[in-house]
């Protein structure tokens, strides 16, 4: 039903019934503000952007990045029985589904035809949605740095071909539990490492901010994964952190840099994998 109405361009006038259904965020749903508003936290990051963003330079003040805790830090600094200020790990859009593959395809993912997207779902200029979108699509459309293989997965299908094309088919999956512990200076419990193969980099998939499930995934190499028991005041979470170890095609003005002193290529750079986001690793033998 609703992919004829999308090929006769009907599609807005059955929107509200077509979001409901397919569990997405339309101007005309509440699961933005859901995701938004239920909450005691204060409002989302203004920098969780910066983790797709290598190769651009991060103009976020510092005093901005370092609201809530360290979006970037070292590997040295997460140690069992220390203290660490945990950043916003949460999703912005936290409510929303994938589409099927073929419906997905019809939408133009294109920063070129933005207006017709927007259109499309009912998005009013200058509203958050029209932000996320345009955010969304400015990752989707970047190059990758050297050294990064990279995709925008607009269904489950593009997202396991992905990953299938670059680990094959014996995987492990890991998530961040919760996102209890953002904006709080938490006690670090157990650091496991989970993939230290620098060889075999895993598969970073980070949910991004758009009417549907969208996951912006890449590859970049030398990462090693750690699983982190984080005691935040209601319960622990287990936590994944991601450290790259190669940070030598980074831009310069990287926030991470401003943040940690150093330059490219002389530190590793590590972060939380946020609400949502997904790590696959290679199972070997």
């Amino acid at each position: 039903m609703f992919m004829k109405l999308m090929e006769e361009n009907e599609l807005s006038s059955h929107l509200s019934l077509f979001c409901k259904q397919a569990n997405i965020a339309c101007s005309t749903n509440a699961l933005m503000e859901k995701t938004i508003d239920n909450t005691t936290l204060p409002p989302i990051a203004q920098w969780n952007a910066a983790k797709m963003k290598y190769d651009l330079p991060n103009d976020a003040p510092l005093s901005v990045a370092n609201q809530g805790g360290l979006p970037y830090f070292r590997e040295l600094m997460v140690k069992e029985g220390g203290f660490m200020p945990i950043p916003d790990l949460r999703d912005p859009m936290s409510y929303k589904s994938f589409l099927p593959r073929l419906l997905a395809l019809k939408i133009p993912l294109s920063l070129a035809r933005i207006e017709e997207l927007k259109k499309l779902f009912g998005v009013v200029d200058e509203s958050n949605m029209d932000e996320y979108i345009r955010y969304t699509l400015e990752i989707c459309e970047k190059k990758p740095i050297q050294g990064e293989q990279s995709t925008c997965a607009t269904s489950a299908e593009v997202l396991v071909d992905f990953v299938v094309e670059k680990l094959r088919h014996h995987v492990r999956i890991w998530s961040t539990e919760s996102i209890e512990g953002s904006y709080e200076n938490v006690t670090i419990g157990s650091v496991k490492l989970i993939h230290g193969n620098l060889s075999e980099p895993p598969v970073l998939c980070h949910s991004q901010p758009f009417p549907f499930q969208v996951y912006y995934c890449h590859v970049l190499p030398k990462v090693k994964v750690y699983v982190v028991d984080i005691h935040a005041r209601k319960k622990v979470n287990h936590a994944i952190m991601a450290c790259h170890y190669d940070t030598s095609t980074w831009n310069p003005n990287h926030l991470a840099f401003k943040l940690l002193g150093f330059g490219p290529g002389l530190i590793e750079v590590c972060h939380w994998i946020n609400e949502n986001g997904v790590v696959f690793t290679k199972i070997v033998g």
